[in-house]
């Protein structure tokens, strides 16, 4: 079996596993299902919930798609005329809660063909990063030492050093502040001397099989916590400069949109209610401005 059939099926039993999952931690909502093609080539699997009891709206997207490159991406890549497959899984839940974060997570496999059909260029990337709206130090760290475990059985390096893409990645320049508080993000993992594309399936399967470890625990200890409607309000706030990245910055939707993927799956990871308040500051001293103290600056939770 080639690498990419292994890895689409790896995604598509993740896929299952993640979402029976939040299924029984929502204990209301369900997954809906759309199966899609894209005409070029290729299609997904995406599964939404939304209006759960835990779960405002939330997604986990499956893809394989393949075809020419489009001439955009040719000229990015610095290539002529080759064609490429893609797939991958990407996941982003909105808790209703605002206790409880937002999460978002990726894992992706990428193969460049020349006219002969032959490999030329193959990577994979992905990670998972956490964006809280109240900030639980302890949560933080969960997460971050659930990340560190899972890099630490393939390289000692690795956890700082996709720690710190994340931290560079997820962050809204135009605003002087992170996304949120990381996690890991890789890309372009090629093999090397260090590492060859087995190792590098092993690594990114690793990373995946972390996600519920990392995320659930956090989601069934804040997801019952009381709160306000002026918390509700800052979560929808907040909800506003996540929109803003994944619309200004994020790479995958501009991958997606520049290769005719479905614009659904694409845009799934935008939340239902958001709220965008002209110049607002939170007040000194409060739980809010506690967050964007860190969001300012990055922290090693570790």
């Amino acid at each position: 079996m080639t690498l990419k059939d292994r890895f689409y099926n790896y995604i598509q039993d993740l896929q299952d596993t993640i979402t029976s999952e939040l299924e029984v931690i929502d204990g209301k909502a369900k997954f809906r299902q759309d199966l899609w093609k894209r005409p070029e080539g290729g299609g997904g699997r995406t599964r939404v919930i939304e209006n759960g009891n835990v779960f405002e709206k939330g997604g986990v997207n499956i893809s394989g798609v393949h075809g020419k490159l489009p001439e955009s991406m040719q000229q990015y890549f610095g290539v002529e005329d080759a064609d490429f497959f893609a797939c991958g899984l990407s996941l982003v839940l909105h808790p209703k809660n605002p206790m409880v974060p937002t999460v978002h997570a990726n894992w992706r496999y990428f193969e460049m063909y020349d006219k002969t059909g032959n490999i030329v260029n193959q990577w994979f990337g992905g990670g998972q990063d956490l964006t809280p709206y109240y900030l639980f130090e302890e949560d933080a760290k969960h997460f971050h030492e659930v990340c560190k475990s899972a890099c630490d059985k393939h390289n000692s390096n690795f956890y700082l050093n996709y720690k710190g893409r994340c931290d560079d990645y997820f962050y809204n320049a135009h605003r002087n502040e992170g996304r949120g508080i990381g996690g890991l993000f890789f890309d372009y993992c090629k093999a090397s001397k260090d590492m060859n594309m087995q190792n590098w399936y092993d690594f990114v399967t690793e990373v995946g099989d972390s996600f519920l470890e990392a995320y659930v625990p956090i989601v069934k200890k804040r997801k019952d916590l009381p709160y306000t409607k002026a918390q509700r309000d800052w979560q929808e706030i907040r909800r506003g400069r996540y929109v803003e990245f994944n619309l200004v910055h994020d790479k995958g939707t501009l991958f997606g949109l520049k290769t005719n993927g479905r614009i659904e799956s694409i845009l799934m990871s935008l939340p239902p209610h958001v709220q965008w308040v002209y110049d607002h500051q939170p007040e000194a001293g409060s739980e809010e401005e506690k967050l964007i103290k860190v969001l300012k600056k990055p922290k090693n939770w570790i």
